[in-house]
């Protein structure tokens, strides 16, 4: 059971621009101008959450308006999910946990996967399986930054990309630790603010969440 590598592409893009929404979209016919704001305002990642019907159909409507950006799928939970993210055009896949079934289905399918961890045990077992960056979720319930600098020592050689209760408020406690790689949040792109395509709204949002990251990275 040994997971494909993370992409070049995605470490890259994450680095350059830190932060990442989390999708949930309705209506795939909103995917396009939704990819085209966010890559305009400066985001590189997108994560196009499986939580609709019309989540697979979303993601390859992004991932054709945006070529150049790294779309990907989240909330996988099944195999099928991941043959299903793989056919769909997803260059990577992202879960809010993880099993023995879905890492070895992660392996099969040749999608690389960034699973879903809470505590030391989870994230020793995903390691084993070859995840070095792995999601903390959900991150802000667990302890945050606490966490994450608790098992910075112990776990050296892992990387984070938490997600779950973060926005501006919080951001800058997790991109200042060495091990957290980027963040993702739901508050860039709101879903009522998709289907009511405040395409401005959100550009602004997605806009004000980079100026911060990159004043992290720049301190």
């Amino acid at each position: 059971m040994t997971l494909p590598p993370i992409p070049d592409s995605l470490l890259s893009a994450l680095r350059a621009a830190p932060v990442a929404p989390v999708l949930t979209i309705d209506d795939a016919d909103r995917a396009p101008a939704l990819a085209e704001t966010l890559w305009n305002a400066g985001v590189r990642v997108f994560e196009v959450t499986l939580r609709t019907p019309a989540g697979l159909d979303a993601l390859r409507a992004m991932a054709e308006a945006v070529p150049q950006a790294v779309v990907g799928v989240g909330t996988v939970a099944t195999a099928e999910h991941l043959r299903q993210a793989r056919e769909a055009g997803a260059g990577f896949a992202v879960a809010p946990g993880h099993t023995p079934d879905l890492l070895t289905a992660a392996g099969e399918v040749g999608l690389p996967l960034i699973p879903g961890v809470a505590t030391a045990s989870e994230m020793m077992r995903a390691r084993e399986a070859g995840a070095r960056v792995q999601k903390l979720f959900p991150a802000q319930t667990l302890g945050g930054p606490a966490l994450l600098r608790s098992v910075a020592e112990p776990l050296p050689d892992l990387t984070f990309w938490p997600t779950g209760g973060i926005d501006d408020s919080n951001m800058a406690d997790y991109l200042h630790l060495g091990n957290v790689l980027a963040v993702g949040s739901s508050r860039i792109a709101p879903r009522a603010e998709i289907a009511g395509a405040d395409w401005p709204a959100i550009a602004g949002k997605a806009q004000q969440s980079l100026q911060l990251a990159h004043a992290v990275q720049r301190g």
